[in-house]
């Protein structure tokens, strides 16, 4: 009788159906417990948690009650898995496997043949010059597919002048290589064989191996002293994790979580290569560097290009929006000049500073656009650096210009950063929750660059990246429609580092992923890619003149 009085005395507390229900739960959860304690060694409970069965039967009950907050890869899928299926399956036939049994029949340089299409004595600025390449193995024999990685470029030392050229692929060991004479006077031809279609083949299956080719050692704060234990992006341990995940975008990262510390105690961390390959000894054959960027068209005699009383008329001022061509430019004299918009020269102080004026700019990228940060501190004497605090270079970096109210800000991009210098996990976020943090407005300029940091690890984890951060700026833009973004492609880089990490072809399909991706938005491009082949730079951190050019073009974008 007393059971039934305290049962609808309880019920009446609870007069809505989904709140008896919510209770009737929790009882039964309670109930399970004290049962479960009442048969169980206390200690033997604690210790089952570690278990991965018990565990698992754990992730069962949380994804019951709380579907929302799982990062579950495994579920139904999402659009955005079913868009990295899609961009998957393309790039797989872009780049199918070949086989690879011996150098001699992969592709060689010096056996590969070009010819100039209708060849003239002189051409005129403004001309296209066509070349055929017909590719063939080292015992001369002609190559029945494509897919080799190769480099274009045209180039007048004398004038300190370049451009890339354009490579059209047919699939059957030809190639069209085209280039625009954009510049009066003795042209040189060059086209480099990066790698391979062998080689291209070989770094494409690797690359998608495995996440372990970076150590991640995380440091925890552990009072006065310092502790540090394994981190990486996939859970590659049975020991205790640390799990750091954002369940909406469904990025992750983990640490193994050292003894008595808790998660929330990681502050630093630094990166080393691992001593592992996806690459057979065979395969490494192709990746010395004397088998990397070897010129094709070493002899050729230069191209004599005239004025011809051509002008060139380009009367639309760069804007947001615009579709970039490539080559996007040349360089002449070191100054880069577009082929798709008018410039206007802002290398005078008084016009950048009027540029500047109540503009809040957040740089956010890796550390090709923190180049930005000291090239705009030397050429801006009134931008006064603010010490944000915080441990070496990699830390947010801030100028300031109170009377005109500026402020430019580089962040780092977010997991994966690959460097053996320390550098802190708790002042960053990931580029689209940054983006997210931002109101906007039409004095607020976003520009991202990604790709360096990610060459190392499968490419899936790039292509998620890249659509969260094109669905950030949808928010954005939403919320705020004149924010100006600008996207920083990255650039080309050394030859000499270890191509399975960080080959250029590596660069390149991410150049094609992000384009793809954002194609459609209302954002400029800075291709920086196309540029750092013009100028012929090869260093990931390319020299002041070519950052200089970036940045005009930044402010003719956003003045």
């Amino acid at each position: 009788m007393m059971e039934e009085i305290l049962i609808q005395r309880t019920l009446a507390l609870f007069p809505n159906a989904r709140a008896r229900r919510l209770l009737l739960m929790l009882t039964s959860v309670l109930a399970f417990w004290v049962i479960y304690f009442s048969a169980k060694d206390h200690t033997k409970f604690i210790f089952s948690l570690r278990n991965p069965l018990y565990l698992n039967h754990w992730n069962i009950f949380r994804k019951s009650f709380f579907p929302e907050t799982l990062l579950d890869l495994e579920a139904s899928p999402t659009e955005t898995e079913l868009r990295i299926k899609g961009i998957m399956e393309k790039l797989d036939q872009l780049m199918p496997p070949r086989p690879f049994t011996n150098i001699t029949t992969t592709t060689s340089a010096k056996q590969s043949r070009a010819t100039i299409l209708s060849p003239q004595d002189t051409y005129c600025r403004g001309d296209q010059l066509d070349v055929l390449l017909e590719v063939r193995d080292h015992l001369g024999r002609r190559k029945q597919y494509g897919g080799d990685f190769l480099r274009a470029r045209m180039s007048s030392p004398a004038l300190k002048a370049g451009a890339s050229g354009k490579v059209t692929d047919f699939n059957n060991g030809t190639y069209l290589v085209s280039f625009t004479l954009f510049w009066a006077g003795k042209v040189s031809l060059s086209l480099l064989l990066i790698h391979p279609s062998e080689g291209v083949s070989a770094l494409w299956r690797a690359r998608n191996q495995g996440y372990d080719k970076v150590i991640f050692t995380g440091q925890f704060a552990n009072g006065t002293s310092q502790v540090f234990s394994q981190c990486g992006l996939t859970p590659h341990s049975n020991a205790e994790l640390c799990e750091y995940l954002d369940y909406r975008d469904q990025e992750a990262f983990y640490c193994v979580r050292p003894p008595h510390v808790p998660c929330e105690a990681l502050t630093h961390m630094t990166t080393r290569n691992a001593n592992i390959s996806y690459l057979s000894k065979k395969e490494w054959s192709l990746f010395h560097r004397s088998n990397m960027g070897v010129e094709i068209m070493k002899n050729f005699n230069p191209i004599e290009v005239l004025r011809c009383n051509k002008s060139e008329n380009i009367e639309t001022k760069c804007q947001l929006g615009m579709k970039t061509p490539f080559p996007s430019g040349y360089t002449v004299e070191r100054r880069w000049i577009t082929v798709f918009c008018k410039q206007m020269e802002l290398n005078e102080r008084k016009n950048t500073n009027d540029c500047l004026k109540r503009k809040l700019i957040y740089l956010m990228g890796d550390s090709t656009l923190r180049q930005w940060i000291y090239y705009l501190q030397n050429a801006v004497k009134t931008l006064k650096v603010f010490d944000h605090h915080g441990v070496g270079v990699f830390k947010t970096h801030v100028l300031l210009d109170a009377e005109r109210h500026t402020l430019i800000q580089w962040k780092k991009h977010s997991h994966p950063f690959v460097t053996q210098q320390l550098f802190s996990v708790k002042d960053e976020s990931y580029i689209p929750r940054e983006i997210d943090q931002i109101a906007g407005d039409d004095g607020t300029v976003i520009v991202i660059t990604l790709g360096q940091h990610f060459r190392p690890f499968p490419i899936k984890i790039f292509i998620r990246r890249a659509i969260n951060i094109q669905k950030a700026i949808e928010r954005l833009f939403l919320r705020s429609p004149k924010t100006k973004v600008i996207l920083k492609t990255e650039n080309t880089r050394e030859m000499y580092l270890n191509a399975e990490l960080f080959s250029d072809f590596h660069g390149h399909i991410q150049n094609l992923i992000m384009r793809g991706i954002f194609e459609g938005l209302n954002v400029g491009v800075i291709d920086a890619w196309d540029m750092t082949i013009a100028y012929d730079t090869r260093n990931v951190h390319p020299p002041d003149y070519v950052i200089g050019n970036q940045i005009n073009m930044f402010l003719n974008y956003i003045c």
